[in-house]
């Protein structure tokens, strides 16, 4: 039965462009799994935006002396044709700074204050009397109570990992200005998140453990037996969604609070340009609303913004949350700050048209369960010996002979013997199993399994050797040719999600529009035959190239230069 998906990819923040640990963590997998999803015909809304609120941009902006839209406007743009550039199959991608956000987030607002789920409190916090205004935590600079280093944020120490409040930090002075500010009072609206601590320990706990992800399950099991807490959903800012109430003036929506809501306002977005309901994806009990997101978002997508959808009472939840680890770079962690990251931009500047590279490499050693290593060096071996050498190996040798043998017609097979047949029979059974790890959220073995459909190919054409007896037995050749071919097609539906530019040209060079049976999914799990004797195939056209030696080499010296700057 077909089904109704809404995914959702973590918001990217702008105040810098997109890298590979972005890459890995979040939007690979999610369009792997979206694309899988819209194969086998499930209805699929693809949702992601920009997140352009917060205090990060305020700081970016005030550094550059632009204001917080200039840079919003130049990250969300950058990013947003990184994705296009990169193949990334949003069905929407949208900005948390748009009027219709602005509206959505703050109904939604509206619905948990008038039904109570808020808290007033006033608290003191950090004033900056030159600035003449309050300082969030990360605008308060000052040594951490745990490690003593000298340049901890007023909400986490970022050399020992320990969160804290911007109070409990010694010697405290204003990002601004570099003075030390004062306390003053202010009031603030606290979601009660301790009301759902029940319901979220019977929800996760009990209904999710045996689903969700073992790294997912531990974190929220760490926060549930910790306990509950009022949040605050508010902060002193001008820059984000203005609280919609009396006495507010200079305060927003805390950013946590307003980007999960993006999902939404995106989703309405879609849905009215496409004439759709947007109801139906985010209200419909039957709808499965899976997120993706990285790990450091776990609490927010789990806890926070479940609770914030069932106190409003009209959503669905979230079915699951396959949240990754992190990714490192040549052993150290990705660090935008010190440039130690790869670039998607610099990537695909530097590497034209190889953008199924990136996506195969960063899929086969994603950091599904742990966190994992990105190397220049692996990325290369994998490329040249796994993609090059296998794949386009096996896809390259069946084109050429087809053209060679038969002027590019695809021969008719007569008779199919038992290795014909064994060959074609265990592609089809990996083909299952891949759409089976894909629904578990186990893209890593996918891919490898959707590379062994290559391998299967390679050996069977090696085994059977048609170059040998074309002349002594023309009939077996035409069957070796052609189930080689009926591989290749398969290869080409498959690969789809994970090598949709390769996919693609494969497709074409396999001239897939003048085949009569339709390239679908169900016809492979039906064992049906995907191409057809006497159509034309077109002439052979390299799926991957090999990446030198010397175009690493240049990577990795923009590596140690950013670690001398």
């Amino acid at each position: 039965m077909k089904k109704t998906f809404t995914i959702t990819a973590a918001l990217p923040y702008t105040n810098g462009p997109i890298h590979i640990g972005h890459l890995a963590g979040v939007y690979i997998p999610a369009d792997i799994f979206s694309r899988f999803m819209r194969l086998i015909g499930n209805d699929v809304a693809y949702i992601c935006g920009s997140d352009e609120h917060g205090v990060p941009i305020t700081i970016k902006a005030r550094k550059e002396n632009v204001t917080p839209k200039d840079i919003v406007d130049r990250y969300h743009s950058n990013i947003k044709q990184s994705f296009e550039d990169f193949g990334i199959s949003f069905d929407n991608y949208s900005r948390t700074s748009s009027k219709l956000h602005h509206k959505t987030a703050t109904d939604f607002f509206l619905n948990l204050y008038d039904n109570n789920f808020f808290k007033e409190i006033t608290t003191k916090q950090f004033f900056d009397l030159e600035a003449n205004q309050f300082l969030p935590d990360r605008f308060v600079l000052g040594i951490c109570p745990k490690c003593d280093y000298e340049k901890s944020y007023g909400d986490q120490c970022e050399k020992c990992g320990t969160s804290h409040n911007a109070i409990d930090l010694i010697n405290p002075k204003s990002a601004i200005t570099g003075n030390s500010p004062t306390l003053k009072e202010t009031k603030h609206w606290y979601l009660k998140l301790d009301k759902f601590q029940s319901f979220l320990e019977d929800w996760i706990l009990k209904q999710h453990k045996s689903d969700w992800k073992i790294n997912v399950y531990g974190q929220c099991k760490s926060w549930l037996d910790d306990g509950l807490k009022p949040r605050a959903v508010t902060r002193d800012l001008e820059w984000g969604v203005p609280v919609p109430l009396e006495d507010s003036n200079g305060k927003v929506l805390y950013v946590w609070f307003d980007a999960p809501i993006g999902y939404i306002s995106s989703t309405k977005e879609w849905a009215d340009k496409k004439n759709l309901d947007w109801e139906k994806y985010w209200k419909n009990p039957e709808t499965e609303l899976i997120h993706f997101i990285g790990k450091d978002n776990i609490v927010f997508h789990c806890i926070i913004f479940p609770a914030m959808l069932k106190a409003h009472g009209d959503y669905i939840l979230p079915k699951n949350v396959p949240a990754n680890e992190f990714l490192n770079l040549e052993g150290a962690k990705i660090s935008t700050s010190n440039n130690w990251a790869v670039w998607l931009p610099d990537y695909l500047k530097e590497f034209p048209n190889k953008q199924d590279a990136l996506r195969y490499v960063l899929t086969v050693n994603a950091p599904e369960n742990k966190d994992n290593d990105f190397t220049w060096k692996d990325f290369q071996a994998r490329n040249n010996n796994e993609l090059v050498s296998i794949y386009g190996n096996f896809i390259n040798r069946v084109v050429v002979l087809t053209n060679k043998y038969y002027d590019g017609i695809i021969p008719k097979p007569i008779d199919l013997d038992k290795k014909d047949l064994q060959v074609l029979q265990k592609v089809n059974e990996t083909v299952v199993l891949i759409i089976k790890l894909v629904e578990k959220f186990k893209f890593r073995e996918s891919c490898n399994e959707y590379i062994n459909i290559a391998r299967y190919g390679n050996k069977y054409l090696t085994d059977q050797e048609p170059w040998k007896i074309f002349k002594t037995d023309p009939k077996k050749v035409n069957n070796i040719i052609f189930v080689s071919l009926q591989i290749s097609s398969i290869l080409a539906i498959i690969g789809e999600p994970f090598l949709p530019f390769s996919s693609n040209k494969l497709k074409r060079i396999l001239n897939h529009e003048n085949h009569d049976v339709k390239w679908e999914w169900e016809k492979i799990l039906a064992g049906d035959l995907l191409i057809k004797p006497g159509i034309r195939i077109n002439e052979a056209e390299l799926l991957f190239i090999k990446i030198e030696d010397s175009e690493i080499e240049f990577q990795l010296e923009k590596l140690r230069k950013s670690k001398t700057s």
